[in-house]
């Protein structure tokens, strides 16, 4: 889409050079007013024939047949390049419709529940949880302005309790199959951020199913893994900041039962109470 705007940029200055050059040839060598050069001009180049004024002179004709053949072309590739940036553009919301409706699918299923578990493991987690707080409030300068703040977060992640990695393991185990019917949506091939948060918690499965007990681990594998969650959490994280912002435009309803689910909101709750 960005090449398509620059070359949209590209033809509408020429088009524009050549609607200018045009007009003012036409003032000097054939004595117009500006009115009837810049009519003239663009009589010229959308070569639709000459009725009530035509070149009189050796120079204005010259100077038609430069427009004819810039201004014709600059003018289709405005009109060509313009469509297709609509069409882009079209196809781009949809594709992002489909995304968040896969990424909807992720939170409810899966998603929420991660958050809530990498949120109590969070040892620096009050230096964000007040940008995370997400209200009806908010406007995209709050989300960017929080995305901003994960951005500086040190994710440091502490499993003091062993039996919080078993908890981890099995309930990844147990969302393993909703996790590979995700992957199997092609909207996600179009998504790479979204693809390298299935990846990321994927491969922290994968880690937590390859040890058979998490009591006897060195320090050092704990670490590992711990990396490997902060991974996860810091991508699960992004995206529903993203998802979030999505919901607020365009579906309010689920917007405001996603905030009524905020892991980091200590007051959330899903009842509306009075």
């Amino acid at each position: 889409m960005t090449e398509v705007r620059r070359r949209l940029q590209i033809f509408l200055l020429i088009f524009i050079g050549i609607t200018v050059l045009g007009t003012i040839g036409f003032m000097h060598f054939e004595s117009l007013t500006f009115t009837d050069a810049f009519y003239f001009n663009i009589v010229t180049m959308s070569t639709v024939g000459y009725g009530d004024i035509y070149p009189t002179v050796p120079a204005s004709r010259l100077l038609s047949i430069l427009l004819i053949v810039l201004g014709g072309g600059s003018f289709l590739g405005v009109v060509a390049n313009g469509t297709e940036l609509i069409l882009l553009k079209r196809e781009a919301r949809n594709r992002m419709r489909k995304i968040n409706m896969v990424l909807g699918i992720f939170f409810s299923e899966t998603g929420y529940q991660l958050l809530n578990i990498f949120a109590r493991c969070d040892m620096e987690i009050e230096n964000i949880r007040g940008h995370l707080v997400v209200t009806t409030q908010w406007t995209e300068a709050h989300f960017i302005s929080a995305r901003r703040q994960l951005k500086k977060h040190n994710f440091n992640l502490d499993f003091d309790d062993l039996l919080e990695l078993k908890d981890l393991r099995d309930f990844l185990t147990s969302q393993r199959r909703s996790l590979i019917s995700l992957l199997e949506n092609p909207a996600i091939i179009e998504d790479e951020t979204f693809s390298e948060t299935l990846l990321s918690v994927f491969h922290l499965t994968d880690e937590l199913n390859s040890r058979e007990a998490f009591d006897d681990l060195p320090d050092s594998d704990i670490r590992h893994l711990t990396m490997d969650m902060s991974r996860a959490y810091r991508f699960i994280l992004e995206e529903w900041l993203y998802y979030l912002q999505h919901l607020k435009v365009h579906y309010p309803y689920i917007f405001s039962l996603a905030i009524r689910k905020n892991p980091f909101d200590s007051h959330a709750s899903p009842v509306i109470n009075p």
